[in-house]
């Protein structure tokens, strides 16, 4: 649970959100570690809130499997095992590679430059973000890359979907990474190089980069995470 002195006061409008958000942040950055238990109460009186933005924020975060509802106990951060890991990515590969199949058939269609110069920032920011191997930022900045990009599919229930997956494979990964003395480019860092690649309509070359990505990803949690005996 996040020190009540370094909390900033939450504003008064879309409480829901905001505490959603707030928490979803501990979450992401391991600040609010697996398995801490909490009450709505516990919460609103640490953001100074009164209870019913709280409990309806930490739904929503139950909704969106990192928390776990405890019968009469209040929530739980949700522990995330190395099997959940792999059928994350996995359930991620199978939606990326139909999307893939479908955009060789069909193309990529109209794409505003407004739009890839917008996702081009986000690239470039998760890069440099990956490069200098600050989590905190480079959790945020990956999130919105892949996002936004997924947005540019026009299809919302794909991107909510896969933005679940990403989300929940950085919890699982967070705690392995801050285990290294330093994380200056260890993470994936050719987001520039994948964007470039959907402004040219390049539809092999943005395939073969986001499977990088994953194999990445993926061989790095392998070398991270102790093999049970």
């Amino acid at each position: 649970m996040p020190d009540g002195g370094g909390v900033s006061p939450v504003r008064r409008s879309s409480l829901r959100q905001q505490i959603a958000d707030a928490l979803r942040d501990e979450v992401l950055t391991g600040r609010l570690q697996a398995g801490r238990h909490f009450t709505v109460k516990e919460i609103a009186e640490l953001y100074g809130v009164s209870a019913t933005p709280v409990r309806e924020a930490l739904v929503d975060l139950a909704a969106q499997g990192l928390l776990e509802v405890e019968q009469h106990r209040g929530f739980q951060v949700r522990r995330f095992t190395a099997q959940d890991f792999h059928t994350l990515t996995e359930a991620r590969l199978f939606v990326v590679e139909a999307s893939f199949r479908r955009m060789a058939e069909v193309g990529m269609g109209d794409v505003p430059p407004d739009a890839i110069a917008s996702v081009r920032r986000r690239a470039e920011a998760a890069a440099r973000a990956a490069r200098s191997g600050v989590l905190d930022i480079l959790i945020g900045c990956d999130l919105r890359f892949w996002r936004e990009l997924t947005a540019l599919g026009g299809n919302p229930h794909i991107c909510e979907f896969l933005d679940r997956m990403r989300t929940q494979t950085w919890i699982y990964a967070v705690p392995h990474l801050r285990a290294l003395h330093d994380t200056a480019g260890v993470c994936w860092s050719d987001h520039v190089a994948l964007v470039d690649a959907v402004a040219a309509r390049d539809t092999a070359t943005a395939r073969q980069l986001t499977l990088e990505h994953s194999d990445h990803t993926g061989a790095l949690i392998e070398k991270l995470v102790p093999a049970r005996p």
